[in-house]
């Protein structure tokens, strides 16, 4: 068989296993994910997960990678919103929404400990921090960018699996719009910072325009950016 058929029978053989697992991992949760049980899902013997994924940690790391890369699939990204902060919220709501329609694999990507190693969590990050980075030069960031992102992840995580611990019945919508408006409230001014008095908003956002438009050496502006560190920490 040609190697190029034999890498694509190969393939197609490790996606059935992970949708395999992704099936029990919803139905039964974690400890459902056994070699044998997915094999049997997946019409396969169990040494054929071993040869494919090397142990059940290399299972669960590619099911949660899947996750990632179906996640990121479902975000927009506007390289230029009309409204940076409802851009922001959109993107808040996108992935507490994809937590809250697949709970179970949400779970397992966001607790295995390789999680954020996968290459789709990191360019799913690099959405985020985009939108951070233009609220940052509009004015609009309150807090450094490496916090802001921390606070934004924290919270549609934290929202999605306190949500989830929840009975049925005291799952109350209105804790998602308050976790939202909190998140929105820690990161944000409510009007750009560059029309108000003070150094603090202009050093967030000469910061993030720096490395698009400043013709400076790497010294000078690792020591730009510590100055302007400073500055908007206030």
């Amino acid at each position: 068989m040609p190697a190029a058929r034999t890498s694509a029978t190969q393939e197609q053989t490790r996606q059935r296993v992970i949708e395999a697992a992704i099936g029990l991992l919803a139905r039964g949760g974690r400890d459902a994910v056994t070699t044998r049980a997915v094999a049997d899902a997946a019409g396969l013997q169990p040494p054929a997960i071993y040869r494919l994924f090397g142990d059940k940690e290399g299972l669960l790391d590619a099911v949660a990678e899947h996750g990632f890369t179906a996640f990121l699939a479902t975000k927009h990204v506007d390289p230029d919103p009309r409204d940076p902060i409802e851009d922001l919220r959109g993107g808040w709501d996108v992935a507490v929404e994809f937590g809250l329609a697949n709970p179970a694999l949400f779970t397992l990507m966001y607790t295995e400990p390789g999680g954020t190693a996968s290459a789709a969590y990191q360019a799913g990050m690099e959405i985020l921090r985009g939108r951070i980075r233009r609220l940052a030069a509009g004015g609009w960031l309150r807090v450094d960018e490496e916090l802001a992102a921390q606070i934004i992840h924290a919270t549609a995580r934290g929202t999605v699996l306190t949500w989830l611990s929840l009975p049925e019945e005291r799952r109350d919508p209105a804790l998602l719009a308050a976790m939202r408006e909190s998140m929105v409230t820690a990161v944000t001014n409510q009007r750009p910072a560059l029309r108000d008095p003070g150094p603090a908003g202009a050093a967030r956002a000469l910061r993030a325009a720096l490395p698009e438009q400043a013709p400076l050496s790497p010294g000078e502006q690792h020591l730009l950016t510590e100055w302007l560190d400073r500055l908007a920490a206030g």
